[in-house]
């Protein structure tokens, strides 16, 4: 007789029942490897990169597989807020989405149909074919298929800013992410997420939020800016990413050691 499982908490439900902010890595390399030490840091939830890094289908899954030994949640972020491609991340088994670039209201009440099945919805219906349902073993899949699914959308235009109170009102929309890079760019403030305007239309979410009861998150890889959201009532924050850390962290040990002329220095002798 086949087992029957229940699936992992949502990322809607672990925002509900903590009492701080969750802190979130961003797994971007498209590793098993990565993502699982990115899981396995002590870090609240992971956010796999479909949208900027070179992620698809397989290597999502992949990572997926990675994680599900840790008490972590995974976030899956598709390239775009596309029907189809929602449907097949959904059936291999993200519970938990974050859409890019929504900018209004309406834009987030279909990715909320595309997240549910008929007659709410228009996602189609293959839950015996798919990891979702753990190949119908989740029982009751089909009927409560809502409950197993966290829906997250991205505020990170000034267009999206302007009408984040409708968006954050949206129901079935769980939680908004705020990425202040594309803001910024949004804004004419490129490459300056810590300008004054980008940071008052951050706060503008998050109080959007707030007055909504709807948790709002924040990418943040500057300490003090991660700081500052936080005290503002963010309720998650995305603070670095692995291929950062391991760009930052690899120059500066090769900094160490190789003078800035690039000659050749000795290095104290060690064991592997």
């Amino acid at each position: 007789m086949p087992i029957r499982l229940d699936l992992p908490a949502t990322f809607a439900e672990r925002l509900r029942a903590s009492d701080r902010a969750l802190i979130g890595l961003w797994a971007c390399a498209g590793s098993p490897i990565t993502a699982e030490i990115m899981a396995s840091s002590g870090c609240d939830w992971v956010l796999l990169d479909a949208e900027h890094s070179p992620n698809g289908l397989e290597s999502v899954l992949a990572q997926l597989y990675a994680m599900s030994a840790y008490p972590v949640a995974p976030l899956v972020r598709p390239p775009q807020g596309d029907t189809v491609i929602i449907k097949q991340f959904l059936d291999l088994g993200a519970q938990n989405l974050l859409i890019p670039m929504v900018d209004t209201a309406e834009q987030a009440a279909e990715i909320v149909r595309a997240v549910r099945y008929p007659v709410d919805g228009v996602r189609g219906v293959g839950s015996a074919l798919a990891r979702s349902a753990r190949w119908n073993r989740v029982d009751g899949y089909l009927q409560r298929a809502d409950e197993t699914i966290s829906l997250t959308v991205q505020i990170e235009s000034a267009t999206a800013v302007s009408n984040v109170e409708s968006i954050v009102a949206v129901d079935g929309v769980d939680a908004i992410f705020v990425g202040p890079s594309d803001l910024a760019a949004s804004m004419g403030h490129l490459g300056q997420q810590s300008h004054p305007e980008v940071v008052a239309g951050v706060l503008r979410s998050i109080e959007a939020g707030r007055a909504a009861g709807k948790p709002v998150g924040v990418n943040a890889f500057v300490p003090a800016d991660a700081e500052r959201y936080i005290e503002a009532g963010a309720a998650f924050v995305a603070v670095g990413a692995d291929v950062a850390m391991l760009a930052r962290q690899s120059e500066a040990l090769v900094d160490r050691f190789v003078p800035e002329d690039g000659s050749a220095s000795a290095s104290p002798r060690g064991s592997y």
